[in-house]
């Protein structure tokens, strides 16, 4: 905006902007402690009164439909972000340390892997499981979301390797560490803001993933939280108080995972602007 613009227009926006990504959450928030009926009848109506049964009846309910699906959210989201944040750490450092032309062309093509949507590569992507006995697994699952998003680990792990100084390597090397000992004992360690930059960003795409999960794994063999979530409307019939509370306690690991790990989340991002 310019300078000549009234003092009370830059509150106005900012308020209406703010208004815009805060009705969804205050939807999604009152209609946890209504009943159905009155879900129905008024979505933006305050919860009166307001009721705990639909959490109850999630948390309790005799399908255990939360309990299974948080289970299996939350061993597939953790396998694939431990091996992410493995393979990217070290893939993004060895393209970082070397500056040769093949290097250049490997992080293009990683690059160009970034922008192809998922489910552009989906059915691919199933005969290539079905070919290896891995369709409808769990480790199915999570090799996809590892060759997937990889290329965004290696892209933020090479940009903050430009801060670490390669002098420590030549130091440790001079002492006798080996690459490996090298990497794991001087240089990682220093990678903890990229590490939770990489964790938070895979965690929250990976746990809020619906169309893979679907068809990668399938509802046999069980379900994410996310296809959970569709999975407990019915044909015919839709609790949707209950719904609306299965998608608040869905929320829930993963904002306690981001403030666990927002103090180093800001020093990831911007570790290696300045680099370089």
């Amino acid at each position: 905006m310019s300078r000549s613009s009234p003092p009370w227009l830059r509150p106005l926006v900012a308020l209406a902007v703010a208004a815009i990504f805060a009705i969804p959450l205050y939807i999604a928030l009152i209609n946890v402690f209504k009943q159905s009926r009155q879900v129905a009848a008024d979505t933006l109506a305050p919860p009166a009164p307001p009721t705990l049964d639909n959490l109850v009846h999630v948390l309790t309910g005799p399908d255990s439909l939360f309990w299974s699906s948080l289970r299996t959210s939350v061993l597939v989201t953790s396998l694939s972000i431990a091996v992410l944040a493995v393979l990217s750490a070290m893939l993004g450092h060895y393209l970082a340390r070397h500056t040769g032309w093949w290097s250049r062309a490997i992080m293009v093509l990683l690059l160009c892997g970034l922008m192809i949507p998922p489910q552009v590569i989906l059915i691919p992507v199933t005969q290539v499981l079905k070919s290896l006995g891995l369709m409808s697994t769990l480790q199915g699952l999570v090799l996809f979301n590892v060759g997937y998003y990889v290329p965004f680990g290696v892209f933020v792990f090479s940009g903050f390797m430009k801060a670490v100084p390669r002098e420590l390597e030549e130091a440790a090397a001079i002492d006798g560490a080996t690459r490996w000992q090298t990497f794991w004992r001087i240089v990682f360690p220093l990678l903890r803001p990229a590490t939770a930059s990489v964790l938070i960003f895979l965690g929250v795409w990976i746990w809020n993933d619906f169309l893979n999960p679907l068809i990668i794994y399938g509802p046999r063999e069980g379900t994410t939280i996310m296809t959970g979530v569709y999975k407990s409307l019915g044909q015919y019939a839709a609790d949707f108080g209950g719904m609306f509370a299965l998608m608040f306690l869905a929320t829930l690991p993963i904002l306690v995972f981001y403030l666990l790990l927002q103090k180093q989340f800001v020093k990831g991002l911007t570790g290696g602007a300045t680099k370089g």
